[in-house]
């Protein structure tokens, strides 16, 4: 069989490809710019998340076991707070009425326990004051960025409408005459989901070990009050130093792309709620292997 023939036998048994569709609708563009696809791109996760895996399968039910509270019989009704004036009376019917009894904040007894309310994480925020913002607005460039690769979060990222990305702080008062309301002083981030988590195992196992001065969460003393609007809060924090963040893996692959290095402010927000929610609060996040410690 000649070259020629062979040829046209390897035409005849390839398959013609099939032209794509024509998209008849035109392309719209949002306001950056970029085009805007006809279904709606949403990213699902690829893999299981292991610290929260750990959460659901042994946290949990250890939580529950340590901060369950029996209660025998009904709640009392709650103090009956008296107002300052009749508000039956004609001349101060359509007035503010302020309650008499002081702040009830502190107060506030905790929900009763059940299995549908045990303490668990429902974010992390990230926070970082630049001062040098204040004279030059592109002196934050370098946080954003540094927020960014920490936390891999955009605005709108995966397709959800929820996600704000790294956020830019203002200011909302005067302070000293070099801080006016609307100045940018520095830059957040919220972590939900899984990626709060990766944060999490990333500050545990890279981050926390490499610290030299870093002997945990400082504890208030064991005399403190714990009817104080932050012990009821449900809320840890704490700081880190500058040379904290050059642990991050992110931030150490490439630390010379980045101006300088920042301290942050990380907060644990749960959801636990009334007296003895900062004690829950701290048993949830020290299951997660966060030091404490106590002067």
């Amino acid at each position: 069989m000649s070259a020629a023939a062979r040829v046209a036998q390897t035409s005849q048994a390839v398959r013609a490809f099939r032209k794509p569709p024509k998209i008849r609708k035109p392309l719209k563009y949002d306001e950056s710019g970029l085009p805007i696809p006809h279904v709606n791109l949403l990213v699902r996760d690829t893999h299981p998340c292991r610290l929260a895996d750990h959460y659901y399968t042994t946290l949990q039910d250890d939580l529950m076991y340590m901060t369950y509270n029996h209660e025998s019989g009904p709640r009392p009704p709650p103090r009956a707070i008296r107002l300052t004036y009749d508000p039956n009376d004609p001349y101060t019917k359509n007035r503010y009425n302020p309650p008499v009894g002081g702040s009830q904040l502190g107060k506030k007894p905790a929900p009763p326990t059940t299995s549908e309310n045990v303490v668990r994480l429902e974010k992390i925020s990230i926070h970082t004051m630049v001062k040098e913002a204040l004279t030059s607005r592109s002196n934050l460039l370098g946080a954003i960025a540094a927020f960014r690769a920490l936390s891999g979060e955009t605005q709108l990222g995966g397709g959800r409408h929820s996600n704000e990305g790294v956020q830019i702080v203002k200011a909302v008062k005067t302070v000293g005459g070099w801080v006016r309301p609307g100045l940018p002083v520095g830059v957040k981030v919220d972590l939900k989901g899984p990626k709060m988590y990766d944060f999490m195992a990333t500050l545990v196992e890279f981050v926390l070990p490499r610290l030299r001065e870093f002997p945990g969460i400082i504890m208030p003393p064991a005399s403190s009050t714990m009817n104080s609007p932050s012990a009821v809060s449900g809320v840890v924090s704490f700081g880190l130093p500058p040379e904290a963040m050059g642990f991050f893996p992110q931030i150490e692959v490439n630390l010379d792309a980045y101006p300088k290095s920042y301290g942050m402010h990380i907060h644990f927000v749960t959801n636990a709620e009334g007296i003895g929610a900062q004690n829950r609060a701290r048993a949830l996040v020290s299951g997660f292997q966060i030091p404490f410690t106590r002067k």
